[in-house]
């Protein structure tokens, strides 16, 4: 193998061109200059220096150790007048709810009493208003003599009325009911001289009621509520005093009643 020599070899087989740039050219050459504003660059704050508190000393912690006794006993303070406060404020709460229970219990006391007057009051007025549609009346309360069998004592029963018989004797007597047209037969009686009066009234007429022989009698006839015919006679066999105590009632019946029927 040959050697070659490269030096020589380019020197002899490739000159160098004198238009090419040399290194030396590159070297004299200086890189160009641009005017360009350079961007800030931003800044750190300096940090601030730490200031360490000093440690309180004996003086300090007793004064603050006070003060927040103070303001412990304050807020007790507070809490024991807010709660003497609140109990004073229920115990008046719960007096007036005493009080008031007591009022309500007298005013349920007066309710009753008042209720029961006004039944009493009620009950009144519908007596009262019974009384004026049907008012009872008296119609004979004079003490009258019987003289002997050949007298008599004779009163009407009025139409629409409720004949209430009262009466009291000396002695005994005898008291019949009866219609206007046995009246006539029972004086017809007497005027005939077939009987005593005291016999013809009670045997000689059909009479509706009668009581015989007796010293009192009481009784309400209602058969005059509808009717126009009826006498009340009073006889007796020897000398009486017959003491009446006759009323009537407005009670008229809704249709005839009795011997009208």
């Amino acid at each position: 193998m040959t050697s070659v020599n490269m030096d020589e070899t380019m020197s002899e087989t490739e000159p160098v061109a004198s238009g090419t740039p040399q290194a030396a050219d590159f070297e004299a050459e200086a890189p160009p200059e641009f005017d360009a504003t350079p961007w800030p660059v931003p800044t750190r704050p300096a940090p601030r220096p730490l200031k360490l508190s000093r440690p309180l000393g004996p003086r300090m912690w007793t004064a603050t150790l006070a003060a927040a006794l103070v303001l412990t006993a304050g807020g007790l303070a507070l809490l024991y007048l807010d709660d003497t406060t609140f109990q004073k404020t229920a115990g008046q709460l719960a007096a007036d709810n005493q009080s008031l229970k007591s009022q309500n219990k007298a005013l349920q006391a007066q309710l009753v009493t008042t209720q029961s007057n006004l039944t009493a009051t009620l009950a009144e007025l519908a007596t009262v208003r019974s009384e004026l549609e049907h008012p009872d009346l008296p119609i004979w309360n004079v003490p009258q003599d019987i003289n002997g069998a050949d007298w008599y004592l004779v009163g009407g029963a009025p139409d629409t009325f409720t004949y209430h018989l009262r009466a009291t004797s000396s002695g005994p007597m005898t008291v019949s009911i009866i219609t206007l047209e046995d009246f006539a037969k029972g004086i017809a009686c007497v005027t005939n001289r077939v009987a005593s009066t005291h016999y013809c009234m009670h045997h000689g007429t059909t009479p509706v009621q009668t009581w015989a022989d007796v010293t009192s009698v009481n009784n309400d006839f209602h058969l005059a509520e509808g009717c126009a015919d009826y006498v009340v006679v009073f006889t007796s066999a020897t000398h009486v005093k017959v003491t009446p105590n006759v009323s009537v009632t407005y009670n008229p019946a809704p249709k005839s009643t009795g011997a009208c029927a």
